[in-house]
């Protein structure tokens, strides 16, 4: 099976998870790069605000094309309780029809729940095949690892 690591990271969590997953799916990574400066003490409070406003954004063209792949995992840091621009955008660009779709999300303590339930209402009709948060991602480096190895493990047998 052809695997997909789509991500976007502002601080680097989100990249930890990806990169993770996708050594063990042995998956192509895309990161997607918002063209919005989120950098900073002001890029953190623009960031915040577009999520809460669930604005998209303008990001990089992506190199890598979902429709070549079987399997697609999709990652987003929560903002907010809140899906990322980027990932917002992407999920609104691409077409994820007739594909298996895992998605993950990052953040510093809750809103996990709520912003993978946001990325399924954006691709309805997807065929979900598993979903992963993660909390404090670095901090708990051994456990992060732990729980990515036996979600990927799922993940291979879906």
């Amino acid at each position: 099976m052809r695997s997909l690591v789509v991500f976007y990271s502002r601080t680097g969590n989100a990249k930890f998870v990806a990169e993770n997953v996708a050594s063990e799916l042995g998956a192509d990574t895309e990161e997607v790069i918002d063209l919005k400066n989120r950098r900073g003490r002001l890029g953190f409070l623009k960031a915040g605000y577009d999520a809460t406003r669930f604005k998209e954004t303008t990001i990089e063209k992506t190199k890598k094309s979902p429709r070549d792949y079987d399997l697609i995992v999709i990652g987003t840091p929560v903002w907010n309780s809140r899906i990322t621009p980027a990932i917002r955008t992407y999920l609104k660009e691409n077409n994820l029809l007739q594909k298996k779709i895992a998605l993950f999300s990052t953040s510093e303590g809750r809103g996990s729940e709520k912003t993978l339930a946001m990325m399924k209402s954006l691709i309805p009709n997807a065929d979900i095949v598993g979903e992963l948060g993660i909390t404090k991602t670095i901090e708990n480096r051994e456990e992060t690892e732990r729980k990515i190895i036996a979600w990927c493990n799922k993940l291979k047998s879906a």
